[in-house]
């Protein structure tokens, strides 16, 4: 009876092609109720529970096209998946190899931007305590979009009429595609590192979910919320939402609105100018107009209206003072030679020429008054000053005379 008998490799294996013979099998669609979902971040591959009121079935998604999802699948979450069944044969256990996943009722794209909207709404990027206000009379204005659609047109013409004075800096990006929302990011980190643009519009003219789904990139939200510059977004039609708006400063209905937004009206600031002007004209004219008045009200209640009279009392003044002044010259001058001739005699009496006229006269030695003749001996060379005349002498003797 052994010799008959399979080995479980065996009896899996057998399972296994008839299951995978069955063309029924091969390619199916499904639904049910995601459970015990299990994502492996380093192999990509995810694995989770199929299920409904009354039975389970295992799943698998391969790396390779869980890469192709446009939402994360999570617990209780309700799918229809596409693909084939299939045994595994080390455990022998039968799975569902799911090909694709879409949300049963919301569109994957529909429940990816509503996904990523949730987590970025709670993480503070849409927070308007951080939007900045747009700069009334931008110098330069950044735009991101493609240089061949119909909104640069419509940007560059309103820009023209509304604020020519303003310089354009074009950077032109995909804005459909896989490589889009990349080029998207770039520019807008460009833009940042250039430091040169008083405010940024982003965006694109309508189209589908698909055609616009390159502005709900996350890595491109994170950049405009943390752009340096103020960042206007104007994608698709007026009804149609990306997750750049929420993270942008100002969201615009369409491309020819952001260019309103961001520029004022030539006209209408011409007209304010010419109104300040006339303010100013008419204020400066009252101005003067009182101050006229106000000098003719002084001519006529002050002196400057009889000048004659107002400067008779000050000739006269005038005159006094002037006739007084010889006499005070005189006074002041003669003081001052007395009190010169006073100094004069004080000096002369402590003269030592009125010494030497007493009789008296100064010996000199090497130029020096001589104070003690015992210091010097004989026949040292001296000079004697009298009061009138000086002579040389010398000593005979170096003792003192009893």
């Amino acid at each position: 009876m052994t010799g008959n008998a399979l080995t479980v490799t065996q009896v899996n294996r057998f399972i296994k092609s008839l299951i995978e013979g069955d063309g029924r099998l091969s390619d199916i669609s499904i639904t049910g109720e995601i459970s015990n979902f299990t994502d492996h971040y380093k192999s990509g591959h995810l694995y989770f529970s199929l299920k409904d009121e009354k039975s389970v079935l295992k799943a698998v998604m391969f790396a390779g096209a869980a890469k192709r999802l446009k939402f994360r699948p999570a617990d209780g979450m309700k799918v229809v998946i596409r693909g084939r069944v299939s045994v595994y044969e080390p455990t022998g256990q039968y799975q569902l190899y799911a090909e694709d996943m879409q949300p049963d009722g919301l569109g994957a794209l529909a429940l990816a931007f509503e996904q990523l909207k949730e987590k970025l709404f709670a993480q503070g990027l849409f927070d308007p305590a951080k939007k900045r206000p747009l700069p009334p009379y931008p110098e330069k204005i950044g735009v991101i979009t493609s240089p061949t659609g119909a909104a640069v047109q419509d940007i560059l013409q309103i820009i023209g009429r509304r604020w020519p004075v303003a310089e354009v800096l074009l950077c032109p990006v995909l804005v459909q595609g896989d490589m889009a929302a990349g080029q998207l990011k770039s520019a807008v980190e460009a833009l940042n590192q250039d430091a040169t643009c008083n405010v940024i519009i982003i965006g694109r003219g309508g189209g589908s979910m698909e055609d616009l789904w390159p502005f709900n990139d996350e890595a491109l939200a994170r950049a405009i919320a943390a752009s340096a510059i103020p960042v206007v977004s104007a994608v698709g039609h007026e009804t149609d939402f990306t997750i750049c708006d929420f993270a942008a400063d100002l969201r615009a209905p369409t491309p020819s609105a952001a260019a309103e937004l961001c520029t004022p009206a030539r006209a209408g600031e011409l007209s304010n100018l010419l109104a300040y002007n006339r303010y100013f004209r008419e204020a400066a004219g009252r101005t003067v107009e009182y101050l006229r008045q106000s000098v003719d009200l002084l001519v006529q209640d002050s002196p400057l209206s009889t000048p004659a009279a107002f400067l008779s009392p000050q000739r006269a003044e005038l005159a006094k003072l002037s006739s007084k002044l010889p006499a005070a010259y005189k006074s002041v001058l003669e003081n001052r030679r007395q009190e010169l001739a006073l100094a004069s005699g004080k000096l002369d009496a402590l003269s030592p020429l009125k010494v030497l006229a007493r009789g008296y006269s100064v010996i000199y030695c090497q130029g020096k008054a001589v104070r003690d003749l015992t210091e010097l001996p004989a026949g040292t060379q001296i000079e004697l000053q009298a009061e009138k005349g000086r002579r040389q002498a010398k000593l005979l003797e170096a003792e003192a005379v009893e």
